[in-house]
C-alpha cells in the first residue's frame, strides 16, 4: 500500500456511476472528497471510449422504472427517496424507452460531470492509483475493468484471487440509416410512457421463419474473438451473455429471449383475423440512444463476433441492409471481489478496514445497482466521519437485500454478480403470488421511511 497525505476526507478511487454517486453522497453532508479517475490522464480500459465521469458503457438504459411491480425500478424509487445524483442526471438526459428508463449517454455523462465539478466539496484529479492506500478514508470504486497494478494490490490485500466474467457490448445504429419501408415503431403490447414516441419506443425489424434460420445459423458459425490463454475458463454473466452463446444453446433460445415477436403487431403482415398486424416469427428491436434519436442500439445483442462478421450477418436483418453502425459489439473481461468473504456488512475491507468497495467490483452487477452500492457506501462513510453508528438498511428494501446479498447473504464458495431481484427479499408467503410484487415494492416503501425518520441519513437541505 502507498502512503498519501491531503487536506481530504475521504479517497475515492474510480469515477464511474459508483464512484460518482459515493463522492455526491459526501460532498452533500460536507465531506472534502478527491475522485481519482484514471481516463484523461491518458489511460483508457478495453470498453470506454471518453474520459467522462460515469459514462455508460454497455446497454443506454437503466432497465424497469416502474417502482410497484419491478425491483429495478423500486431500487429507482429509493434511490430518488435519497437524492442520487446518477437519478437526478438520468432524468435529465432521458429518452424514450416505454416503461424502462433509458438515457443519452453523453448527456448524461457530462451532467453528473459537471455537478461534481461545481461542487466546493469535490476534487476531480486525472490520475491513476497502482496500488490501494495504507491509511485515510478510501473508497475503491475501479468498476469491472479495474487497472491491473490496482487489481494485483487488492489481490495482495484480500488473501484472495479475484473473480472474474465477460461482459459484451451491443451495436449501435444510425437511424436514418434503417429502411422504415420493412420495420416499424411499437412497444410490445403496446405500452409506452408520457415520453414515448407517438407509436411506441421500439424499431422493430421483423423475421420470417426462413430469414430467422439463416439469420442463427449465422451467429452459431460467424467468426467470434478468440479468447487468450488466461481468459479461456472465464464465466459469461448471464444478464449480458452475447446473442451468439444464447443462439447456441438452441435453434428456439433467442426467439424466446431478445427476438421475440409476441405483443408486435407487424402492419406488414395483415389478414382478416389479425387486421393489425399479425406476430412476427422473430424480431429484432432497436431502442432509442441518444435525446436526439439518431442513433438507435440493438437490444439484446451484446455480442463477441468479430466486426466483419458483425456488419455481414446483421445487415441481413430486414430494415438493415444498408445501416450504418456508430458502434460495433465488443467484448471485455470484468473482474470482481468474492465480496462475502472479504468484506464486511460495511463494505469494509476486512484486511484493511480503512478501505471500502463500491460498485460492481463488488459483484453487484447492473448500472443502477453499481450505483446504488456507491450511494450507500458514500454514506456509511460520512457516518464513520461523524462518529454516528450506521443503522442498517432494511433487507426488505431494495437497497438492503442488494447489500445484504453482496456482504454475507450469498454463499462465497459460489458467488457470482447479481442484478438486484425480489428473490433476494425477506419473503412474504401469506401474500398470494399474483399481488407479491405489489407487496414487496410496498413494504420497501414503508420501510425506508421508517428507517429515515428513525436514522440520521436522510439527505440535508
Amino acid at each position: 500500500m502507498t502512503k498519501t497525505t491531503s487536506n481530504y476526507d475521504v479517497h475515492i478511487i474510480g469515477g464511474g456511476l459508483a464512484g460518482s454517486e459515493a463522492a455526491w453522497q459526501l460532498a452533500r453532508r460536507g465531506v472534502k472528497v478527491r475522485l481519482s479517475e484514471m481516463r484523461g490522464s491518458g489511460e483508457m480500459t478495453p470498453a470506454h471510449q471518453t474520459d467522462g465521469l460515469a459514462e455508460l458503457v454497455c446497454s443506454n438504459s437503466f432497465r424497469s422504472d416502474d417502482d410497484t411491480k419491478n425491483a429495478v425500478g423500486l431500487l429507482h424509487h429509493e434511490m430518488r427517496e435519497l437524492d442520487s445524483i446518477v437519478m437526478r442526471a438520468g432524468e435529465f438526459a432521458r429518452v424514450p424507452a416505454g416503461s424502462a428508463m433509458a438515457v443519452d449517454r453523453d448527456v448524461f455523462s457530462a451532467e453528473v460531470e459537471k455537478t461534481l465539478s461545481e461542487h466546493p466539496n469535490v476534487e476531480i484529479v486525472r490520475e491513476r492509483v497502482d496500488t490501494l492506500p495504507d491509511a485515510g478514508l478510501t473508497i475503491v470504486a475501479t468498476g469491472p475493468l479495474t487497472a491491473q497494478s490496482l487489481a494485483q494490490s487488492i489481490v495482495g490485500a484480500t488473501g484472495e484471487e479475484r473473480l472474474a466474467f465477460f461482459d459484451a457490448i451491443a451495436p449501435i445504429v444510425h437511424r436514418d440509416s434503417i429502411d422504415m419501408s420493412k420495420c416499424w415503431i411499437q412497444s410490445r403490447w403496446n405500452k409506452r410512457t408520457e415520453a414515448s414516441n407517438e407509436d411506441g419506443d421500439y424499431i422493430n425489424c421483423p423475421m420470417t421463419k426462413e430469414q430467422y434460420l439463416a439469420f442463427h445459423k449465422g451467429l452459431v458459425e460467424g467468426e467470434k474473438t478468440e479468447f487468450k490463454e488466461w481468459e479461456k475458463d472465464t464465466p459469461y454473466f448471464d444478464g449480458c451473455m452475447p446473442i451468439e452463446v444464447m443462439a447456441a444453446r438452441g435453434v428456439e433460445t433467442l426467439r424466446y429471449g431478445p427476438m421475440k415477436g409476441v405483443g408486435l403487431d407487424n402492419p406488414y403482415d395483415t389478414t382478416e383475423e389479425h387486421p393489425q398486424g399479425r406476430w412476427p416469427y422473430a424480431v429484432v428491436q432497436l431502442r432509442q440512444d441518444n435525446k436526439l434519436g439518431t442513433l438507435w442500439n440493438m437490444v439484446g445483442f451484446q455480442t463477441k463476433l468479430k466486426y466483419g462478421a458483425q456488419v455481414e450477418l446483421f445487415r441481413t436483418i430486414p430494415g438493415l441492409e444498408n445501416a450504418e453502425f456508430a458502434r460495433l459489439g465488443g467484448l471485455h473481461r470484468n473482474t470482481f471481489l468474492n465480496s462475502p468473504r472479504v468484506l464486511d456488512r460495511q463494505l469494509r475491507l476486512r484486511a484493511a478496514p480503512h478501505i471500502r468497495f463500491a460498485g460492481q467490483v463488488t459483484g453487484c452487477e447492473g448500472y443502477v445497482e453499481s450505483a446504488a452500492i456507491g450511494l450507500v457506501s458514500g454514506m456509511m462513510t460520512a457516518a464513520e466521519l461523524s462518529g454516528r453508528d450506521w443503522r442498517p438498511l432494511p433487507p426488505s428494501t431494495a437497497l438492503g437485500a442488494l447489500l445484504s446479498h453482496i456482504t454475507g447473504d450469498a454463499d462465497a464458495d459460489t458467488f457470482q454478480p447479481m442484478n438486484v431481484n425480489f428473490g433476494l427479499f425477506p419473503p412474504l408467503h401469506e401474500v398470494k403470488k399474483k399481488q407479491r410484487k405489489e407487496a414487496y415494492t410496498s413494504r420497501a416503501k414503508v420501510d425506508l421511511r421508517e428507517w429515515l425518520d428513525a436514522s440520521e441519513e436522510a439527505v440535508p437541505a
